[in-house]
């Protein structure tokens, strides 16, 4: 028998080592399912049976045509393989032979296309395959052919590129592709399934066809049932013959059969048991592999896994006994092998394999090589290599030295290969950039040109990114501009391209593509993008339910945190994200030992940002918030500085919301003890927004009735810190920090307040661009400043200049809000400018004051005393004697920062010098004074010896004794009253006073200080 085969190394055509490549699906068929085409067959009539000699023709006999004895020559290459007569001879073999003809010739001639492009190191272009297919119209394979036969012919035309798709698709190309293909797959179908003795095909044989399978889907052939069909049918004969097969097949075919799992074929249990074979003889033959074998082989198992394979012991050891010999053959890989390799390495770690010393030596090992070849990669090999190495570092690889100078290398390179990279490739390679950038790769000039570089084909390739590639590339968009780059035309482009493809695609994202799209819609907002329809539309899209069942720890967080961030930057509450919210609340409860601390910090920042918002405190909110502030105190020596921040801003702003069913204000209380320790500790490490929101959230927390002695030392270690970050506090931070340290009143040293303040102040009055709300807290925290500095007979006249800034910013401005009325009125009574607002108070009797008045009154009988009335447009006294110009103040614990009867806080504080500044006297009685008749018995004297004198002067008078008998009485000295005195509260309204309901008091929180200014303006 003839055993020559031009192109055909051994008994079967070998199939060429093949790396990753595009993955893309195309397809077409004749019989079985491939038979919406036919071909034109020569009608050939019946002929005598052949004898055994005629079949076995010698080759010298064959005819000059006959390709087996011709060599391709360069020169005349292709127009030498295309000749009609070539076809003509190939036609009359078939005929001459009729059903004893066993293909070899059309396999010759098959194996020579191959050779062909093997020569050419290219397979065939779109003009070669066009001229080809034409010539190929009338060539059939029948399953009277041998195995040889099929075997070459399908292995050789797919390896030449004959069944690829070319755009544009040319339709008399694809009918031919799709009717020989047929042809060819309905013999192997039907051989197959013949009789173990008449179908035997060989190890060798099962190995190339199953490459070439995969190779047909790779190149882009769609999937039919007929290649399906053909797959199976071929697995049990692989089963069969495992013990057969050397290192080329078991790499060619593990390559094979991940190949064809990840375009769709079902992963069934021929295919599986397939696979475990597979693995098994990695390990026996593990020191016989090449490294291009190594490279497919790690490649395949990085790509089943990715596909669902469930990673058995069998592929543990597999890949264990490889590794070694990645980090031995270093030198010997090529350039995609090289990509290949950290592909699969970066892959297996992304889905949960252990990172080992083994796959960190192959990583460091292999990238030297990665700098020393940069010139020799692929555009794939290159967006495949930064995406291994970004999800290498994401997944906790150490940032050397190494792998940043591989990063460094290969940037310039995307500039280079801009026109070549596919859709997948452009969305690799942008979020590679993103996430290097996010773990603390420099914005070097070479990746900030990369990335520009790659925007506009974001537009370009549009029509081709699928859900996936849609998902990362708005969440790397949006990580960029997160990080500092600037939003360009080009960048908005992208954006503005991307966003109705979420509509287009919805059904196709995945749970985990869902939570980021909204973390990237709300990361984008949150950095100016404007509120388009169509990002409206695509948020609307992406709040419908998930699966969620299917959420992992982190997807809960980060969807969570994005409806909270959407909303705290304009977005409406819509029923679609109440219900989103409410449908992730009780995953939050169910999964609360598997969320990280960044998880958990993220998580209460939403919490408290949604309920800000108006959400609803449902029993699962609760429940959830409960079971958050549990896993603080579990885990608060893992919290990084950002993470402290944003949970004391998170815990200040649920108790600021009264948010408590009495469940976990005891879990609260633990959390604080646990963090407090932490913010001193990690005071360096602080940002000034950090600073600004942990000074505001204590100022909150305090003015709420939560103390521990570690809030000064907290408040001191931050404060210190100012100065050092004057120049990069922002306005709304600047604005905070006046507010908060204000609020903290005496608990805070004077001489630090006035430092802070001189260093801080003069950029809110200078700057244009503040908000009203931005405004009126500064001017708030003036006002205590210069409170503090007048009660301790200090100047203020330099203060009191930036106070006269604000009020002029905002007189003429209107609000309806009570609090900023209250503001404004203050500040025009302290300027003594006419007040443009008549603010309304809420006035309420409490039971200690009514029982001073009434000791009062039953010793001075005839002592005029006036209760709740509001003076020149402040807040209403408690006890007014008019006669004497002499206020009564009756001062519960919420007047003191941590109860302590001592501390007055910045509210108090300034309510007393401006009643001071408006000319009264005020005396300050403890309430736990009251409580004990002998303890009040020295304020009553005091009182008798104030009223029973005439007023002369106004002497200033101020004792401070130890609570158990102290009283405070301050006046403003040589100043005679004002001429206006006080105004009744008919005066100011035109009707007496109504009470209004008190809110319900949380436990262990203080009541409400009317006075209290609460600062809206909150942090982010």
């Amino acid at each position: 028998m003839h055993r020559t085969s031009a192109g055909i190394s051994g008994k079967y055509a070998r199939p060429g080592s093949d790396d990753n490549h595009p993955d893309n699906h195309t397809a077409s068929a004749r019989r079985g399912r491939y038979r919406q085409f036919t071909v034109r067959h020569r009608d050939n009539p019946p002929r005598p049976a052949l004898g055994h000699n005629e079949f076995y023709h010698s080759p010298g006999a064959c005819p000059p045509q006959n390709l087996q004895r011709r060599s391709v020559n360069l020169a005349q290459d292709f127009n030498a393989l295309i000749k009609q007569e070539i076809m003509d001879g190939l036609v009359s073999k078939s005929y001459r032979f009729g059903d004893h003809y066993d293909g070899r010739n059309h396999g010759q001639y098959a194996s020579s296309i191959k050779k062909y492009t093997f020569a050419t190191k290219r397979p065939l272009n779109r003009a070669e395959q066009i001229q080809l297919m034409h010539l190929l119209q009338n060539f059939t394979a029948t399953w009277k052919w041998n195995w040889r036969s099929l075997t070459t012919t399908l292995h050789s035309f797919t390896s030449a590129g004959v069944f690829t798709p070319h755009n544009p698709i040319d339709e008399r190309v694809k009918h031919t592709q799709v009717a020989l293909l047929s042809t060819l797959l309905d013999a192997i179908i039907f051989k197959c399934n013949q009789k173990a003795e008449a179908s035997y095909i060989g190890a060798q044989g099962v190995a190339n066809l199953l490459w070439a399978m995969a190779k047909l889907v790779d190149s882009g052939q769609e999937r039919k049932p007929g290649l399906n069909e053909a797959v199976a049918a071929l697995l049990p004969h692989m089963n069969a013959q495992k013990d057969q097969f050397i290192p080329q097949h078991i790499a060619n075919l593990l390559w094979a059969m991940a190949k064809l799992v990840d375009n769709g074929q079902e992963q069934t249990p021929e295919l599986n048991e397939a696979v475990a074979s597979l693995l098994a003889d990695v390990n026996a033959q593990k020191g016989n592999f090449k490294p291009q074998e190594i490279a497919n082989l790690l490649w395949a198992m990085a790509k089943l896994v990715d596909n669902g394979q469930e990673q058995t012991p069998m592929l543990s050891r597999a890949e264990a006994v490889l590794l070694p010999h990645v980090s031995a053959q270093k030198a010997n890989f090529k350039p995609q092998g090289i990509a290949n390799l950290l592909w699969a390495m970066a892959k297996l770690v992304d889905n949960r394999q252990k990172r080992t010393p083994e796959r960190n030596d192959a990583v460091a090992a292999l990238l030297p090589h990665v700098s020393a070849q940069t010139a020799n990669f692929k555009p794939q090999g290159i967006a495949n290599l930064l995406w291994a190495m970004a999800k290498l570092v994401d997944n906790g690889q150490e940032q050397t030295p190494g792998l940043n100078k591989a990063v460094v290398a290969l940037l310039p390179h995307v500039n280079t290969h801009k026109d070549q990279f596919n859709a997948r490739g452009i969305a690799n390679l942008l979020w590679a950039m993103a996430k290097l950038v996010d773990k603390g790769l420099e914005r070097t000039p070479q990746l900030k040109e990369a990335v520009a570089t790659l925007l506009p084909f974001v537009n370009a390739q549009k029509a081709h990114f699928k859900a996936q590639e849609i998902a990362n590339l708005l969440w790397a968009t949006a990580k960029l501009v997160d990080k500092g780059l600037e939003r360009t035309p080009q960048f908005k482009q992208a954006v503005a391209t991307l966003l109705p493809f979420v509509n287009a695609q919805k059904a196709n994202f995945k749970p985990q593509e869902i939570a980021n799209l909204l973390w990237a819609m709300a990361k984008l907002v949150d950095n100016g993008l404007e509120w388009t329809p169509q990002l409206k539309e695509a948020v609307a899209v992406l709040l419908v339910n998930p699966e969620k069942a299917n959420l992992k720890p982190q997807e809960i967080a980060n969807m969570l945190w994005a409806m909270a961030k959407l909303l705290d930057n304009g977005q409406e509450q819509t029923p679609g994200l109440k219900e989103a919210v409410a449908a992730l609340l009780p995953l939050v409860n169910a999964q609360k030992d598997q969320f990280i601390p960044l998880h958990i910090a993220n998580l209460l920042w939403a919490m408290a940002k949604l309920v800000d918002s108006g959400q609803e405190r449902t029993p699962e909110f609760n429940e959830a918030v409960a079971a958050l502030l549990q896993h603080v105190n579990v885990q608060k020596d893992l919290f990084n500085a950002q993470n402290i921040a944003n949970l004391l801003w998170a815990m200040a702003k649920l108790v600021d919301n009264r948010v408590d069913n009495g469940k976990w204000i005891p879990e609260l209380n633990k959390a604080l003890a646990a963090l407090l320790p932490h913010v001193n500790a990690q005071k360096d490490q602080f940002i000034p927004q950090h600073i600004a929101n942990l000074v505001w959230a204590i100022a909150k927390l305090v003015d709420n009735g939560e103390w521990t002695s570690e809030f000064n030392e907290a408040v001191a270690a931050l404060l210190r810190h100012v100065n050092a970050h004057k120049a990069n506090f922002k306005p709304k931070e600047i604005a905070n920090l006046l507010w908060a340290t204000a609020k903290l009143g005496e608990s805070v040293e004077l001489n630090m307040v006035t430092s802070m303040f001189e260093s801080l102040v003069y950029r809110i009055s200078e700057n244009p661009q503040l908000s009203q709300q931005e405004i009126l807290i500064s001017l708030w925290g003036v006002m205590v400043c210069c409170a503090r500095l007048s009660l301790d007979s200090n100047n203020n006249n330099w203060f009191e200049k930036h106070m006269d800034d604000l009020f002029t910013r905002v007189v003429n401005t209107s609000s309806d809000n009570e609090e900023d009325q209250r503001i404004i009125a203050m500040a025009a009574s302290w300027l003594g400018r006419a007040c443009p607002v008549i603010p309304h108070y809420q006035t309420t009797m409490s039971k200690r004051q009514s029982e001073v008045r009434d000791q009062l009154q039953s010793g001075f009988p005839s002592l005029q005393i006036e209760e709740e009335k509001s003076l020149n447009s402040l807040p209403p006294v408690d006890l007014l004697l008019p006669d004497h110009n002499i206020v009564i103040e009756v001062q519960g614990p919420s007047h003191y920062v941590g109860g302590d009867f001592k501390t007055r806080n910045g509210s108090t504080l300034l309510k007393i010098a401006l009643l001071q500044k408006a000319g009264f006297e005020v005396i300050e009685i403890p309430v736990n004074s009251v409580w004990n008749q002998d303890l009040m018995k020295p304020y009553i004297d005091q009182i008798k010896t104030r009223t029973g004198i005439p007023p002369q002067g106004h002497g200033s008078v101020s004792l401070k004794r130890r609570w158990a008998d102290a009283a405070r009485i301050t006046a403003d000295k040589g100043r005679q009253p004002s001429n206006h005195g006080y105004l009744t509260a008919e005066e100011q309204t035109g009707k007496p006073a109504k009470r209004k309901k008190k809110k319900p008091v949380i436990p262990s929180l203080r009541p409400w200080n009317r006075f209290h200014i609460p600062g809206k303006f909150y942090q982010r």
